[in-house]
């Protein structure tokens, strides 16, 4: 499982296409949690079976970055809640929903404070 903590925008050509590479080396579980996240967030998934018998999961969207999409809570939950870090993650099993106090956006506000 890749922590949130990179932002690298790595591009590489599945199929003829140039995607974004969402997550790479992940077991099929993640794979069909990430493939089904974003496909219900509208995403066109694309995914390639490493050699080592991993998964490359990548979307056409070629400016797509995981960072940028958790942390500005651009994706949903299938049941339309908020995706937080916990949830992408897979630490938990529920989303936030609007108004809910989430960790990041709490220490945020206590960060930012003047």
């Amino acid at each position: 499982m890749a922590l949130l903590n990179k932002n690298t925008h790595i591009i590489k050509e599945i199929d003829g296409v140039r995607c974004s590479v969402v997550e790479d080396k992940v077991d099929a579980q993640r794979k069909e949690f990430i493939q089904k996240l974003l496909e219900h967030n509208g995403y066109e998934v694309k995914i390639v079976e490493n050699q080592d018998g991993t998964f490359t999961v990548a979307v056409t969207d070629i400016m797509f970055n995981t960072v940028y999409a958790v942390y500005s809570r651009r994706l949903k939950t299938t049941e339309g809640d908020i995706v937080s870090v916990a949830y992408w993650l897979q630490l938990t099993d529920k989303g936030k929903k609007y108004g809910e106090p989430d960790f990041y956006w709490e220490l945020y506000k206590v960060v930012n404070k003047k």
